[in-house]
């Protein structure tokens, strides 16, 4: 029998292709898409678009979308995960058969990223208090500073996939610890000697083999907020939308709480809710364009909306 030319052989393998997963599905039960590709080393787009349009196969997505602030995407806004992160580490592919299975594993799922975020918390609320401990004037630290988490670890979506971190191109464990300091009346002196203790913790954790993790941070005072809490230009906005999802960690409270009414003050909640709103509504755009034309992958925003090309989160 001679190979169909065009078309016909392309249709052919996708049925293929098709026929491969749904029996990999049989074989192994319910499946994360991480699991799919080490079992099948397809390309990753083409797993991906095979997996949203086989009718036998169905997807559960665990976990929070949040906004992400990006340079490269028209208006900034874009959801995180992005469309290819949340099929690889936060969906569960089965058959329909499977249904009770796939509940099971996606709830398993759930727990596991819950349980890395909070791990991660833990650790970034540890080395902080050691670090204020450690101050020449711990107490006045203590008074005059609050420190905050953001990204992946305040939505309970953090992960453990390897990826380099920034400066050094060494490899850490999934996302990193986003932490702002902000600080109010605090000495010179004082802020030079926090900001070398941290820095120097961030390179520790990123060398030592039992840690490999990130520190991303940024030490400001509270009139700095105040200016970014104005909403005017990109730097402005991506710091005022951290401060909006970061949890208290450790330090001064009722400093925390301040920052937390100056944000709902300046009606930053409901400006940073309408940016996740149009970037929902463009991710669903952009998904539904993906698999009617896979060629749209050659898009340069597409491409930054569907693969995760770097979800490091900028501070300012």
């Amino acid at each position: 029998m001679k190979n169909p030319v065009g078309r016909p052989w392309i249709i052919i393998e996708r049925i293929l292709r098709m026929e491969k997963l749904i029996h990999l599905l049989e074989v192994h039960g319910p499946l994360t898409g991480k699991e799919i590709h080490e079992k099948t080393v397809m390309n990753l787009f083409d797993l991906w678009e095979e997996c949203n349009q086989c009718a036998d196969i169905v997807t559960k997505t665990i976990g929070t979308k949040y906004l992400r602030l990006d340079k490269h995407v028209e208006g900034f806004a874009r959801l995180s995960p992005s469309i290819i992160r949340e099929f690889y580490n936060y969906t569960v592919l089965s058959l329909k058969e499977q249904s009770e299975e796939a509940r099971i594993k996606a709830e398993e799922l759930h727990q596991s990223i819950i349980k890395i975020s909070k791990d991660k918390l833990a650790l970034a609320k540890d080395i902080m208090e050691k670090i204020i401990a450690a101050q020449p004037d711990p107490q006045g630290i203590q008074e005059k500073t609050c420190f905050i988490i953001a990204g992946d670890v305040a939505y309970d979506m953090a992960h453990l996939e390897p990826r380099p971190e920034f400066s050094t191109g060494k490899l850490v464990n999934g996302s990193d610890l986003d932490i702002v300091i902000v600080y109010q009346d605090l000495p010179e002196e004082r802020i030079k000697e926090l900001d070398s203790a941290i820095y120097d913790w961030k390179f520790y954790l990123l060398k030592h083999p039992g840690y490999k993790e990130e520190i991303d941070y940024v030490i400001k005072d509270l009139a700095t907020v105040e200016r970014q809490l104005e909403f005017v230009g990109f730097e402005s906005m991506v710091a005022a939308k951290v401060l909006e999802e970061g949890q208290f960690l450790c330090g001064n409270q009722a400093l925390f709480a301040e920052v937390k009414r100056r944000l709902v003050e300046g009606g930053i909640p409901e400006v940073l809710e309408d940016l996740k709103a149009r970037a929902s509504l463009e991710r669903e755009q952009a998904r539904k364009r993906l698999l009617a034309c896979r060629d749209s992958i050659n898009d340069q925003e597409m491409r930054q909306l569907f693969y995760t090309t770097d979800e490091r989160e900028e501070f300012f």
